[in-house]
């Protein structure tokens, strides 16, 4: 072997080398992006397998969807069917409200990317949050199946089943048409506000309560569609606060362990 093919059978190695470390090591504070990738991607699919089997029930669905607008109107909380009508009566909002409904994955992606290049110090934590809600609401689902107001309350029409762009599979197709309580459209889209929130806080405190603008928003976008209930706005907030104290009090406890 000549020296020049020596030196680049070198080089080839440190570079394969220095490619596994990148990917397979924590650098910087940061996890591994290739293990954290895996990781992610298995949670994703056991909460979407889990998600799909949990309360098939619709006659439990529908008397749980019934007593849940019975406390509402107790609590001059049952908006659902005033709000669709107005969704309605402005189809110029119709797209939009779908697309935002749709699209939140592509929002919590991109938090998840911003906090691990550019806020190492609170990604693990906001992960973790994430993962937390992920494995809490499962009991919810299979305990509590809940039929949203589009198949519950007579009048709501269901827009995004109507106006559907991103999709072509017929209703029900692999999902959990019962599961409305809580709303994970919501929950997940007041998990991207913490994390931006908490990546924020310390450099642009004002600039970091912007970030609660997206909840609100989809809460606007649930209730108008036809796809949750009040309560179930409520239930995506409980949601996210136990799960930040579940993972606060892990903290706690992995530290003492150690210690």
């Amino acid at each position: 072997m000549s020296p020049h093919e020596v030196a680049d059978s070198r080089l080839s190695r440190l570079i394969t080398r220095a490619r596994s470390a990148v990917l397979v090591r924590s650098t910087g504070g940061r996890p591994a992006p290739l293990v954290e990738a895996a990781v992610l991607a298995l949670v994703i699919l056991l909460f979407s397998r889990l998600h799909a089997a949990a309360g098939k029930d619709v006659v439990a669905a529908t008397a749980h969807a019934r007593a849940l607008q019975s406390l509402e109107r107790a609590l001059h909380l049952n908006v659902e069917l005033t709000a669709n009508q107005w969704l309605t009566a402005h189809p110029s909002l119709i797209l939009p409200a779908v697309f935002y409904y749709r699209l939140y994955y592509v929002a919590i992606i991109g938090v998840l990317v911003w906090t691990y290049l550019r806020r190492a110090d609170v990604y693990v934590k906001v992960r973790r949050t994430l993962v937390a809600m992920s494995v809490l609401v499962l009991p919810v689902f299979w305990a509590l199946p809940m039929s949203p107001p589009r198949f519950a309350l007579p009048g709501i029409v269901d827009i995004v089943a109507r106006h559907d762009l991103l999709t072509s599979r017929p209703s029900g197709s692999g999902q959990n048409l019962y599961s409305a309580m809580p709303s994970m459209h919501m929950g997940w889209s007041l998990w991207c506000a913490y994390a931006v929130w908490c990546g924020l806080r310390p450099s642009h405190p004002r600039l970091a309560w912007l970030a609660w603008i997206f909840p609100l928003g989809m809460a606007a976008v649930v209730l108008t569609t036809g796809n949750h209930y009040v309560l179930d706005i409520a239930g995506s907030a409980v949601l996210l606060i136990v799960s930040i104290a579940a993972v606060r009090a892990w903290n706690t406890l992995t530290r003492h362990l150690r210690t």
